[in-house]
């Protein structure tokens, strides 16, 4: 058969192709370039609105710095409050410390001249002032100044409890990141046994009458100076084991729960500190101590709220562990942050944790991460550079655990609804 003729019209497909021409070579060039600049622009851009930004954030920092001297009570509270939430939540060590002098003032000024909550704002801030600069000469500079007032107010009974119940706690923590002298140290510790001593149950029984705020007063100070015990040297533990391991326990008998869960923790902790300059230390009063210790673990009075029990019961099954285990058998807890963890396996770690967290509070996980001095403390090492292929891997290993927390609480609400009494209506008789 003859072959039928190609066409060359526009219906063929053939017909259509052309040579790659040097003009179409030079427009991929250019749309190439075009793409290329597009990406720098906005890499460049996102670089500019970051710059921005922190400039921004700097300037309400310096703006909530000059309104702590302001003269409305209201004013000075809020930047108090804003100078607070960015050192919890962020790392500004260079900024601080250029003016860690006059913040530093304006706390001072807060202090003596203000009145409830913004003493309490203002001590708090000095204890994220000295966590932002660490350990070191700033922190010490900072500490020395604002010391005489912190004692000042925890000493003055006519002061507001609650700046006096938040000096306590302040003292407490800048003491452990800012005091130069071991001393010093004792002398703070001192300040502290004056305060929760007064809470101690009479030798014939009796109980000190103590208004709720003020046996608050007394807890606190009580945490703070266990917060102390961790760094003090272990001839200083010997004496202080002696002298109050047979009055601690007294405080069991408190009627506030707040009370008698920091007496526990505390004679814990002091348990496990003596053990580790002496492990061959043996306690007179073991036999009545433990009596204590297990009838709080199982505590069914029913004047208490069930919430009181619950917690108090969970804290005493492991305080009753750790003084009747020579090793101190401790329930450990994993802190996850970032891609690296943390293990509380310990008294002394879980009452510094507890303590830093009290003022960074959801921001923890972040200093964890960042800061220098708290990574330090709790032996973590130089801060780590994560990536964007480990922030991805984060990301993914969250969704699988929310997932899995999913189907694990649709699984217990099931097997709970199939042992859950059926209500019926009985009807009148």
């Amino acid at each position: 058969m003859p072959r039928a003729k190609k066409r060359s019209g526009s219906g063929g497909q053939q017909g259509n192709v052309q040579p790659f021409s040097d003009e179409d070579a030079s427009i991929e060039t250019l749309s190439h370039c075009s793409s290329l600049s597009e990406r720098t622009s906005s890499a460049e851009e996102a670089g500019e609105t970051e710059e921005m930004a922190q400039e921004d954030f700097q300037y309400k920092l310096k703006v909530y710095i000059d309104s702590t001297v302001d003269k409305s009570a209201k004013t000075r509270q809020g930047a108090l409050d804003g100078l607070k939430t960015a050192m919890a939540t962020k790392i500004l060590y260079e900024f601080i410390s250029e003016r860690r002098m006059t913040i530093t003032d304006s706390i001072e000024r807060c202090l003596k001249k203000g009145k409830g909550v913004e003493q309490c704002a203002a001590a708090s801030l000095a204890c994220l002032l000295c966590i932002q600069l660490g350990s070191g000469i700033e922190s010490e500079e900072v500490f020395k100044t604002l010391k005489p007032v912190f004692k000042t107010i925890l000493n003055d009974g006519a002061a507001n409890i609650q700046a006096r119940q938040a000096c306590a706690t302040s003292l407490g923590l800048c003491t452990l990141v800012a005091e130069d002298d071991i001393m010093d140290v004792y002398a703070t510790m001192e300040s502290f046994e004056s305060l929760f001593t007064h809470s101690f149950v009479r030798e014939d029984g009796s109980r000190p009458s103590v208004n709720p705020q003020t046996t608050q007063l007394h807890t606190n100070a009580l945490l703070s100076w266990a917060l102390l015990l961790t760094i003090c040297t272990g001839s200083h533990i010997r004496v202080i084991a002696q002298k109050h391991l047979p009055k601690l326990p007294r405080l069991l008998e408190n009627d506030d729960v707040s009370m008698r869960i920091a007496a526990g923790e505390t004679i814990a902790l002091l348990f496990e500190l003596i053990r580790d300059v002496d492990p061959e230390f043996d306690y007179d009063g073991w036999d009545s101590l433990c009596e204590k210790l297990n009838a709080l673990a199982t505590d069914c009075n029913k004047h208490r709220a069930k919430t009181d029990k619950r917690k108090q019961r969970s804290v005493f099954r492991d305080v009753l562990k750790a003084v009747e285990e020579q090793e101190g058998d401790f329930q450990s807890e994993t802190i996850r942050f970032g891609t690296e963890r943390m293990v509380i396996d310990s008294w002394v770690r879980k009452r510094t944790y507890d303590a830093f967290r009290e003022f960074v509070g959801s921001g923890m996980n972040y200093h964890l991460q960042a800061n220098e001095f708290i990574r330090d403390v709790f032996e973590l090492g130089p801060p780590m550079l994560i990536d964007s292929a480990a922030l991805k891997a984060m990301k993914s290993s969250r969704l699988e655990r929310h997932l899995y927390n999913a189907a694990a609480f649709k699984a217990r609400t099931k097997a709970r609804n199939k042992f859950r009494d059926k209500r019926v209506d009985v009807g009148e008789f």
